[in-house]
Order: structure tokens, then sequence, then C-alpha cells
């Protein structure tokens, strides 16, 4: 299968000392761009992250979000006395100096940052849970990315049976086209260079037949095509090579509309260039 470059996934996990969500979300890039956006006391395991991520994917911008959440346990919750005798010994310090000033009550004192202790994760009950999210979440984003690759594959594949019938259509007007541009031009070249040996003539109608002569477009648009299908099929990390295989066929096509001597030729080498002008845009988003 091929794989697109845009996708989604979401996960979240509830323990004992609070609850972590992790959210990823892709759209294409040309290389392996990773953003981590986390607490910072999860930023300890960042690197371990992005190795995970990078044994998954190859290419696309990858955006990652971990929230994490401490929760109050029940009976777990402590005062930290150190922090409380620290707030009486500045209460009495205020009070000789500002004798007017209020004294610190019991509410105060416990919404004071860090005076209800609550048991924090352990590191390895944090980085378990984490990892154990970032795998599951990477099966979901993969399958994601699968089905969306699948639609591509199939919409590439239609396009490129367009081209072939087109490519097909091509081959028998070519030699009528010719023969016909070669009469007309013989009949122009009599006039024009009246007197001048046969020879000559058809030097010249030989040298304007090669001109427009497009055989070795049609072939290289039917090896490029070949060569699509079977990159399709092998599946994988395709992206970049089918870039490359649009960059031959436009040539091809470009090409075969300027050696084109006949309307239908013309406009079939037109059709051609915006089926893979269509088929260019979408695998900007392949991996």
């Amino acid at each position: 299968m091929i794989l697109s470059m845009t996708g989604y996934a979401n996960t979240s996990a509830d323990f004992v000392a609070g609850s972590l969500s992790l959210e990823l979300r892709a759209v294409n890039h040309r290389y392996l761009d990773i953003q981590l956006r986390m607490p910072e006391e999860l930023r300890v395991f960042e690197g371990v992250l992005r190795e995970l991520i990078s044994a998954t994917l190859q290419r696309g911008k990858v955006e990652c979000r971990i929230n994490y959440a401490a929760r109050d346990v029940q009976g777990g919750t402590t005062l930290n006395h150190d922090l409380l005798l620290q707030l009486a010994h500045w209460n009495k310090q205020v009070q000789a100096a500002l004798p007017e000033a209020q004294t610190l009550s019991v509410a105060d004192v416990l919404r004071w940052n860090g005076v209800l202790q609550t048991p924090a994760a352990s590191a390895d009950e944090l980085r378990a849970t984490l990892l154990a999210l970032m795998q599951t979440a990477l099966q979901e984003f993969s399958a994601s990315r699968a089905r969306e690759g699948e639609k591509l594959q199939a919409f590439l594949s239609v396009r490129l049976e367009k081209i072939e019938t087109l490519r097909t259509e091509v081959m028998p007007h070519v030699p009528a086209a010719i023969a016909a541009y070669e009469l007309k031009l013989t009949s122009r070249l009599r006039d024009a260079l009246q007197g001048a040996e046969d020879e000559r003539i058809r030097q010249e109608i030989t040298l304007f037949a090669s001109k427009i002569d497009v055989d070795e477009e049609l072939s290289r648009l039917a090896s490029h095509l070949t060569e699509m299908r079977r990159i399709l099929k092998q599946g994988g990390a395709v992206g970049k090579r089918l870039d490359f295989l649009m960059q031959e066929l436009n040539r091809e096509a470009n090409t075969l509309g300027s050696k084109s001597v006949d309307a239908e030729v013309s406009r079939s080498a037109m059709e051609m260039k915006i089926l893979i002008e269509q088929m260019r845009e979408q695998i900007q988003n392949l991996e």
C-alpha cells in the first residue's frame, strides 16, 4: 500500500496519579519535521518520543500535542510543613513591620502554591504510560494514512488509464497526419523551389518529418506509465519517485503538443497535461 502524509490520531489514558492525552496530526512536507508540544515535566521523554515517530514516518510535518493533568488522590494530599513554617515566619515579620496588615487566614495558606502536596507519578510510570500512548496513536495514525493513501492510489490509477487511452488514440493519427503534412509540404516546396531537383525536395521533407515525428514521445510515455503502475503496486514511500515521473510525463506531453501538426493530437496532448497536473497535486501528499 501507499501512504498519505496527512493523518490524524488521538488517544488518552488515566492512571492513579493523573491522566495523559496525546494528539497526532500531520500534513505534507518535503522532509520529516516533528514538533512536540508538551508540559515541561515531560520534556525528559522527548528524545524517545521522537525516536518512535521517526521509526514509523519518513516524511511529513508532524505535530504532537501532549497534555498531562495530575490528580488529587483522595487521602494522599499532605501539607508541606517546611513551607508552613516559612509562611508563619514571614507572617510575623510582616505584622511587626506593618501592624495594620491582615494576618494570613487558613484559606490564604491553603491556596498558597506548594502548600498542598499531591503524590506525583513516578518517572517510570509516566514513561511507560506515555510510550504506550504514543505507540497506540501511531498505529491509529498509520491506519488513517493508509486509508487516505488507498484513495489517492485509486485516484492516480484512474488518471493513468485515461492517459494510456489518450496515447493509444493518438498513435493511429500520427502516420496519417505526417503523410498529409508531407503532401502539403511537397506541393509548397515545389512552388517555392521551382526547378529544384526531386532529391532536394525529398531531403527537405525528410528533415521536417523527423522534427514532427512523435513516435519516441509516445514510446517514452508508455514506459513512464508502466513504471508508475509498478511503483504504485510496489507501495511504500513512493512520493519522490512519482513526483520525478510527473516531470518526465509532463515533458513528453509538452513535446507531443509542440510537435503536433494534427488538431486531434494537440487536443490529446492538452488533455494529458491536465491529467498529469491533477496527479502531481495529489502526489505531493504521498510519503
